[in-house]
């Protein structure tokens, strides 16, 4: 992997507003995680990713990947991505949203209730499992969980998120295809930040959707 855990958690920490009884963030209308690369460096790493067949299927389990690990006070890593990712939104002492809006990328909805809100691993931990995951340790599965300092957490629509499941472009892509480049950059940069693996079908589709950059 091309970072540590510590680096990783030094970045998460670095995000955090400072804390307080109720904290008020605003954020753009369409807020997007950092360190989206560009069209020109998402094309040359997709080229440098090892081609390989996915393995260790059978092995995977959720649990493996520790999250919601606490970020800072009583924030866990996806109350910090509603609040990066929101719209004026206000949290209580326990760091749950009271009030803000989201708007989910993936399929351009709106939500004013946080429970509608899923947070997704971009490149989801199962793939990410069978990508080359199986052989990291679990401070290295920590870090990918829960890493606020890349592409990797998106808040999305619930059960958008649920029809992804733990699936490649191969086989699921956002219904809005004006998010089809930034979704191959992010994927992209997931992958070959943390050395995975991805199959043939999976580089194609990629490819194909670059061409919408």
């Amino acid at each position: 992997m091309r970072r540590s855990l510590r680096a990783v958690l030094a970045t998460a920490a670095a995000l955090v507003v400072a804390a307080g009884t109720v904290v008020a963030l605003a954020a753009p209308a369409q807020a997007t995680p950092p360190n989206i690369p560009s069209y020109a460096n998402a094309v040359s790493r997709l080229a440098a990713l090892t081609v390989a067949t996915e393995s260790h299927q059978s092995t995977y389990d959720r649990d493996l990947f520790p999250h919601w690990i606490t970020i800072t006070g009583a924030c866990n890593t996806r109350e910090q991505v509603l609040k990066r990712d929101g719209t004026n939104v206000v949290v209580n002492s326990s760091c749950y949203p009271t009030s803000g809006s989201w708007y989910s990328p993936y399929d351009g909805a709106t939500w004013t209730d946080p429970a509608d809100i899923d947070i997704d691993h971009m490149v989801p931990l199962a793939e990410a499992w069978r990508s080359g995951a199986w052989a990291w340790t679990t401070a290295q599965r920590q870090a990918y969980a829960n890493d606020l300092g890349g592409p990797e957490l998106w808040a999305v629509t619930d059960n958008v998120n649920q029809a992804k499941g733990d699936q490649d472009p191969a086989h699921w892509k956002p219904s809005l295809t004006s998010f089809w480049c930034t979704y191959a950059k992010a994927w992209i940069q997931a992958k070959w930040y943390y050395s995975l693996t991805v199959d043939s079908s999976e580089k194609s589709a990629l490819t194909s959707m670059l061409t919408y950059c």
